[in-house]
């Protein structure tokens, strides 16, 4: 297997040769959603990215175990702190359902939304509380082993011992001795030993309905351990790729490599990838801060935010045009500019279908496709394999116009690469007939929603209503929301 593929890796901070544990065996395990609202454009970067490498890893031909979990429990609201609600408990609570109706909802709008983007489904996808037997063996081991502490019908994960023996922090960079001393003052009001402890089993309030069964208490699994369990379960120790976004690094990440660590006396991950974040304005699109653009909302406009509507591939091209550990600006100019990339490339590969070779290549097409693989195998460059793929296009326009010649070696080489690299490891799709159609529905649709918003300001309920039916009776199912609307087909 020719295999130059090199990946950062995140825990030794240095690009490293991808030698997998058991080749031609590789073992991926990404951290998949909280399921409680609806994906927004981070959830399109990290799939997308994670998406490109199991591509590639499969077109290199290794045989691939993709595990990407969901998570159904155990996230509360305050991360770094083990406090707070569950975030599903607390919006089934909101809207007076059970926390498993939440969980399937927005489970469902998750595939619905991957799909769109052409994310290929993992291998396996567990759930969180599929896994509770599992997580409550690990917590029986670290009890054993002295690395948790029972407090109050809950266990705790022992940091401070945990680093006597190996090193808290290998990870992030977070030095012990510095969150000891930032937290020493708040020892005493919390049941953990020290603040920066973690749950790896918590209690149950009477109030909470989320709760299994245990040694210690009718509760529930921490956060962090839920994926130690699954990863462990389906990949072995030890396995080749942790991936997930940037913000999961600390603590999340370092979490699991403390407990899974302690359990099994090494680090089980050889390589550790974390994509960046996507920025608005300089500022890190997030729910928390509440300045995310849901992808239904970007396929549909509906944000205030949004000039039109975005199609899928617009999106992916536009996340895969930056480097995954760069921090990716969303503008509706960059958008616009990704949409115009996809049609020329996309027309690119309709003339390339019908393109007849015109006698002895004039350019150097043969180096095209070593470049290309050049930018994935230093680090999942799609930007650069992408400028490489733009090179190729215009080729191919001047072949078409008469300006240039190409071989018929060249020609069905040509052929050959851009279907891989364009449809097999980008993943792009071509537009299906009536695309273009759709588009101008959509415009015309958005217009008339905000005619209707116009009349319903003006308190013109008639209007606003007889725009509302006309839609309607269009096959438009129309909602509205505290931003304006929302509509879908």
């Amino acid at each position: 297997m020719d295999n130059n593929l090199y990946i950062y890796n995140s825990l030794s901070r240095k690009k490293e040769k991808f030698e997998p544990v058991n080749p031609p065996f590789a073992g991926i395990y990404v951290c998949g959603p909280t399921v409680y609202s609806d994906p927004h454009l981070g959830h399109a970067r990290v799939n997308i990215i994670f998406d490109i490498l199991y591509r590639y890893l499969k077109h290199l031909e290794y045989r691939v175990r993709y595990v990407r979990n969901i998570t159904d429990v155990g996230h509360l609201e305050n991360e770094e702190s083990d406090s707070g609600e569950d975030r599903i408990s607390k919006k089934a609570r909101q809207e007076h359902v059970e926390p498993m109706e939440i969980v399937q909802k927005y489970m469902n709008s998750f595939h619905r939304n991957m799909a769109t983007l052409n994310v290929l489904e993992p291998d396996i996808e567990p759930r969180a509380t599929g896994h509770i037997i599992e997580q409550q063996e690990i917590i029986k081991i670290l009890l054993e082993k002295g690395f948790a502490y029972e407090s109050n019908k809950s266990v705790y994960f022992d940091v401070e011992k945990y680093n006597s023996k190996y090193k808290y922090g290998i990870l992030s960079g977070r030095v012990l001795e510095d969150l000891i001393s930032n937290t020493r003052a708040l020892e005493g009001q919390d049941e953990k030993r020290n603040n920066f402890d973690f749950a790896l089993w918590k209690k149950a309030a009477p109030e909470h309905i989320m709760r299994w069964p245990s040694p210690w208490s009718d509760g529930f699994p921490g956060w962090h351990l839920e994926c130690s369990a699954m990863s462990l379960k389906y990949l072995g120790e030890p396995f080749d790729i942790h991936g997930g976004g940037m913000d999961l690094l600390f603590p999340h990440h370092e979490c699991e490599i403390a407990q899974s660590t302690a359990l099994l006396g090494r680090q089980p991950i050889k390589y550790w990838m974390h994509n960046n974040m996507i920025t608005i304005g300089g500022q890190k699109m997030a729910r928390s801060l509440n300045n995310f653009i849901t992808l239904d909302q970007l396929f549909s406009g509906s944000h205030q935010l949004l000039e039109k509507a975005y199609s899928p591939m617009t999106i992916r091209l536009f996340i895969l045009q930056a480097h995954y550990r760069s921090t990716l600006d969303f503008s509706n100019e960059a958008l616009q500019a990704s949409e115009k990339g996809f049609t020329r490339l996309m027309n690119a590969m309709e003339i390339l279908d019908n393109l007849k070779p015109s006698g002895e290549s004039t350019s150097d097409f043969g180096s095209l496709g070593k470049r290309c693989y050049e930018a994935l195998d230093d680090d999942l460059n799609t930007p650069v394999m992408i400028s490489h793929l733009f090179d190729g296009v215009r080729l191919i326009n001047s072949v078409n116009d008469g300006k240039e010649k190409i071989s018929e070696k060249d020609l069905e080489l040509t052929k050959e690469l851009f279907r891989i690299m364009v449809y097999d490891i980008l993943g792009l799709v071509k537009p299906v007939d009536g695309a273009v159609d759709d588009e101008l529905t959509g415009r015309v649709v958005e217009a008339m929603l905000d005619l209707r918003q116009e009349a319903k300001d003006n308190r013109d309920w008639a209007t606003a209503d007889k725009i509302r039916d006309a839609l309607t009776a269009a096959g438009i199912k129309i909602k509205d929301t505290r931003d304006g609307y929302s509509w879908e087909k």
